[in-house]
């Protein structure tokens, strides 16, 4: 058998085959790697306050690693654009925000969580008090960016204006006068609550470290073929070899068999 590996055909059929190996090697290696990237806990300093235009651009979407940032902006509150989200946990408890619609100084809308409140007598209170404030007063707005939440169909037993989620997209066709103006399709938790309202839970993002293990097991896969393209040569080789010894055996017992006349 290892006379006909040695073979011209056979060599070059094996470095076929070694060399499809190695292509699916390199594969499963490259699928190991995303496993492992996917795994590296990447550090994010989002406890420290960034100015909103460095962490993210209006009119456009939200990376990933912008999400949960602390940040701060200067502009002012958009008096009577308050919105009450229900169902809203904090610490487990369900209740409601009460979301104010803040203008840069760039002249950039966003949405703002300013608080929570258990109940909505309360909520609705706050609300009242937030429309009378001045307008156009100056403030410096610190609080968590986070990405804005799609919007949800209202219950049709139910309320059919009633919001419980913060979806700037919904947001913005509440808010008085505005038209074309830029805006953010992400939201700010205030970091402090107004009187009467209770600061909303807003705890720093997890990081997650777990694996992709479907990298993991196409990693083992491609390592599988790989393994299958030499085993396949080998099985070439073995049944050209088991080949020629039937043809040989045959012709052997064909020459020693007796003539017809004798």
């Amino acid at each position: 058998m290892i006379r006909m590996m040695l073979r011209p055909r056979w060599v070059a059929a094996l470095l076929l085959a070694l060399g499809i190996a190695a292509a699916f090697a390199l594969l499963g290696h490259w699928q190991l790697d995303r496993a492992i990237e996917s795994g590296v806990v990447v550090e994010r300093s989002t406890e420290q306050v960034k100015p909103l235009v460095e962490v993210a651009q209006p009119d456009g979407g939200v990376t990933q690693i912008a999400t949960g940032q602390m940040v701060a902006a200067d502009g002012s509150w958009v008096a009577g654009d308050e919105t009450l989200i229900t169902t809203r946990f904090n610490g487990g408890v369900k209740g409601f925000w009460v979301v104010s619609h803040f203008r840069t100084d760039a002249a950039v809308s966003i949405a703002v969580a300013r608080g929570w409140a258990s109940d909505r007598a309360t909520a609705e209170a706050a609300i009242e008090a937030l429309q009378t404030e001045p307008e156009n007063t100056p403030v410096t707005l610190t609080g968590r960016f986070l990405t804005g939440e799609a919007p949800e169909l209202p219950d049709p037993e139910g309320d059919s204006m009633e919001l419980t989620k913060v979806a700037p997209s919904a947001l913005i066709n509440l808010w008085t006068d505005f038209t074309d103006q830029s805006v953010y399709s992400a939201y700010i938790v205030d970091a402090a609550a107004p009187t009467g309202l209770d600061l909303i839970d807003s705890p720093i993002p997890q990081v997650d470290q777990s694996l992709n293990w479907l990298n993991i097991f196409y990693a083992i896969e491609w390592v599988v073929f790989a393994g299958f393209a030499v085993f396949f040569w080998y099985r070439m080789v073995r049944d050209a070899v088991e080949r020629e010894q039937e043809e040989a055996a045959l012709e052997s017992a064909a020459a020693g068999a007796p003539s017809a006349g004798a």
